[in-house]
C-alpha cells in the first residue's frame, strides 16, 4: 500500500470483531454480478482495473451511472470475491449527515434511565447509548478490511461530501460523548456496531487498522466539490446493450430459462433501448415473466408490455 495510506494500528486480540458472512440475497447479488466490457491483454475489464486501483491505493471508489446499471451491486461483488463478509450499507437520504453514518447517540434513553435511577451506581455507562453506524463500523479496527457501501451519496445533505473528507483522509473519527468522560474516568468504553456486536472504543477515538473498501454510488444528480473528487477514484458504469453481455447477465440471474425466452428478451430490450432508457433489471423481470410462455407472438407482446422507459414515455414501434 502507499506509505501515505498506511494505518498501522495494532489490534488487541479481544478487540477484533468477526465480520458476519455475506448471506442470502446479498450473497447472490455478489455472486451473480457480471462485469461489463471486454477484457484486455491482462484478462481484466476497465471496471475490474479501476476496482483494483482503489484497493491498492486505499482510496474510496465513486461509482456513477444511470439507475439500474449495477452500481450498488459492485460493492457486493467485491465483498464476495475477496471474502470480506457482509456489506455495511448506508442508504443516504436528503436528511443524511456525516454523523448518521458514523454513530448515533440516544440521549433521550440516557435521560430516561437517569431519571429512573436512584443512585449513580445503577446508571449505565455512556457507551450503552452509542451505536456505530455503517461507516463507523467499517472504520473500526478489523483484522481484514470491511466493505462499506455509501449508496446514493448525491442525495445527501449539501455538506456531506466535504464533511467526509477528514474521515476518508485520516481513517478515524471521534465520538464526542466519550472523549471528555474517558479522559477523566476510564480508557475504554463498550459500544455496539451497526451489526449489534459489542466492541471496545479506546480514548473515544475509532481508528481503522486497515482502510475499508468504500464504494460510493451516485446517479449524477449533483456535482461534487473538487476536494472530495481528489480523494476518490471515479468509475462510470454504462448501460451495456451488447447481446453477449446481456446473455451472461440473464444466464447468471436466471439459470434454466429457455434459449428462446432469453433471445427474444434480449432482442426486444436492444430494440426498445433505441428510443429510451431501459435498465437491465427490466430485462430480467420481463424474461422471468415470459419464461414459461410457449407461444412466441404472445411472448413478444408481453415483453413489450413489461419494458417501460424510465426517462419518460417514448414512442414505441
Amino acid at each position: 500500500m502507499p506509505p501515505w495510506r498506511a494505518f498501522s494500528l495494532e489490534i488487541p486480540a479481544d478487540d477484533s470483531p468477526v465480520a458476519p458472512e455475506l448471506t442470502g440475497v446479498a450473497f447472490r447479488r455478489g455472486q451473480t454480478y457480471q462485469t461489463a466490457g471486454s477484457a484486455g491483454p491482462d484478462g481484466l475489464t476497465d471496471e475490474a482495473r479501476m476496482v483494483n486501483a482503489a484497493l491498492i491505493l486505499r482510496r474510496p471508489l465513486l461509482v456513477t451511472g444511470d439507475p439500474g446499471s449495477g452500481k450498488s451491486s459492485l460493492a457486493y461483488r467485491i465483498a464476495y470475491e475477496l471474502g470480506l463478509g457482509a456489506v455495511l450499507r448506508w442508504q443516504v437520504t436528503s436528511r443524511s449527515k456525516l454523523l448518521d453514518g458514523l454513530y448515533s447517540y440516544d440521549a433521550v434513553a440516557r435521560l430516561h434511565d437517569a431519571q429512573l435511577a436512584k443512585t449513580d451506581a445503577r446508571r449505565r455507562p455512556v457507551g450503552h447509548y452509542i451505536q456505530l453506524g455503517p461507516l463507523g463500523t467499517a472504520l473500526y479496527p478489523h483484522r481484514r478490511p470491511r466493505v462499506a457501501l455509501i449508496d446514493e451519496i448525491d442525495k445527501g445533505d449539501f455538506d456531506l461530501p466535504n464533511d467526509l473528507l477528514n474521515a476518508l483522509d485520516e481513517g478515524e473519527f471521534a465520538i464526542k460523548q466519550l472523549v471528555r468522560p474517558l479522559a477523566a474516568k476510564e480508557e475504554t468504553a463498550q459500544v455496539l456496531t451497526a451489526e449489534r456486536q459489542s466492541v471496545r472504543v479506546r480514548g473515544g477515538i475509532v481508528r481503522c487498522a486497515n482502510f475499508p473498501v468504500i464504494v460510493m454510488t451516485s446517479n449524477g444528480e449533483r456535482e461534487f466539490p473538487p476536494a472530495f473528487l481528489r480523494r476518490c477514484l471515479q468509475l462510470r458504469i454504462e448501460h451495456h446493450k451488447e447481446p453477449a453481455h446481456l446473455g451472461r447477465v440473464l444466464r447468471a440471474q436466471l439459470p434454466g430459462v429457455g434459449d428462446e425466452a432469453v433471445a427474444d428478451g434480449i432482442a426486444e430490450f436492444v430494440k426498445s433501448s433505441r428510443s429510451g432508457q431501459f435498465p437491465v433489471d427490466q430485462l430480467l423481470s420481463a424474461v422471468f415473466m415470459v419464461k414459461d410462455v410457449g407461444d412466441r407472438k404472445l411472448r413478444e407482446q408481453l415483453l413489450k408490455l413489461a419494458m417501460q422507459p424510465i426517462d419518460g414515455p417514448q414512442e414505441r414501434e
